[in-house]
C-alpha cells in the first residue's frame, strides 16, 4: 500500500459524554488488529466530550478533533470556544466549513478562511470541509463552488502549512445527512481530482501531499470503490462509523483492497 489511509467520524451532536466514552474504546478494540502506521484515525465528538475523549485509557490511537473553533483567541464571543480552550484540552484538529455550519448557520468563505488562519497559528490540523448543493450541481457549477471554497477558505495559508496542517474533506451537500444519496465513485473521485489540481495551482507540488478526504453516505457496499480511487486518501463518514462492525470491517476491506492497488 503506497499511500496512507484517513478514517474518521463527525458525532456532530448525537453522542454525550457516556456515548463518546464507550464508543472509542469499542472502535479501538473492533480495528486493535489494523496496523496504525497504515492508517490514521479521527474522531471528532461534541464540545462536551471533548475532555473525556482526550483523556481516554485509548487516546493514542486516535486524533481528537473539534467539530468548530472562533476566529479569535479571545474575547466578548458568547457561546463560542476558542483556541487557547482547544489547546487545553489537547485538541489535535479542528474541522472548518461543515456544510452545516455553512448553510445552517450562515458561515461565509471569509469566516472560514479567518478560521483556518487562526487554527494553523495555534498549530492544529484544519480539516476544512468542501461541497456543492444540488441545485449547483445541476447547474454545472458545483466545481466552480468547490473551487472557490477552498481558494478563499485558504487565502494566506503558506504552502508548507498547507502540506503539513491543511486537510480537505469533500463532502457533497445533497449526499450527507439521513437523506443524503452516495455520489457514484466516478463523480467523486472526479470531483477529488479537480481538488487536487486546485491545490497544487495554490501551492505547487505541496499541493500533492494534502489529504483528500471524501464523505457523504458512505457505506461498506461503497467505501472500498472509494478508497481505491487515486486521489481518495481517506473516508469521512458519521452514520456507517456509528456501527462500530460495520465500520471496522469497512476500515480493515478499505486497507486490504489498497495493499498492492493504491497509487
Amino acid at each position: 500500500m503506497e499511500k496512507k489511509l484517513y478514517f474518521g467520524s463527525n458525532f456532530k451532536m448525537y453522542k454525550n459524554i457516556q456515548a463518546t466514552e464507550a464508543y472509542l474504546q469499542a472502535i479501538t478494540d473492533a480495528t486493535s488488529s489494523v496496523d496504525r502506521r497504515q492508517i490514521q484515525f479521527f474522531f471528532i465528538p461534541s464540545f462536551t466530550s471533548l475532555e473525556s475523549a482526550s483523556n481516554s485509557s485509548v487516546r493514542d490511537k486516535f486524533m481528537l478533533g473539534a467539530q468548530n473553533m472562533c476566529w479569535e483567541s479571545e474575547g466578548q464571543y458568547t457561546g463560542e470556544i476558542s483556541p487557547e480552550m482547544l489547546k487545553e484540552l489537547g485538541v489535535d484538529l479542528v474541522m472548518i466549513g461543515h456544510s452545516e455550519r455553512r448553510h445552517c448557520f450562515g458561515e461565509t468563505n471569509e469566516v472560514e478562511n479567518k478560521k483556518v488562519l487562526k487554527a494553523l497559528e495555534y498549530g492544529f490540523t484544519t480539516l476544512l470541509a468542501v461541497g456543492e448543493t444540488k441545485e449547483e450541481k445541476e447547474f454545472g457549477v458545483g466545481i466552480d463552488t468547490i473551487r472557490t471554497q477552498i481558494k478563499i477558505g485558504l487565502h494566506n495559508v503558506t504552502p508548507r502549512q498547507a502540506a503539513e496542517k491543511i486537510w480537505i474533506a469533500y463532502e457533497p451537500v445533497w449526499s450527507i445527512g439521513t437523506n443524503g444519496t452516495p455520489a457514484p465513485v466516478e463523480y467523486a473521485q472526479n470531483i477529488h481530482h479537480e481538488i487536487r489540481k486546485c491545490l497544487v495551482e495554490l501551492f505547487g507540488d505541496y499541493g500533492n501531499n494534502i489529504p483528500l478526504l471524501y464523505g457523504g453516505s458512505v457505506n461498506p457496499e461503497n467505501g472500498t470503490k472509494l478508497i481505491t480511487q487515486p486521489d481518495i486518501n481517506g473516508l469521512f463518514t458519521t452514520r456507517t462509523a456509528f456501527q462500530v462492525d460495520s465500520f471496522a470491517k469497512l476500515i480493515q476491506d478499505a486497507i486490504a483492497a489498497c495493499n498492492g492497488d493504491c497509487a
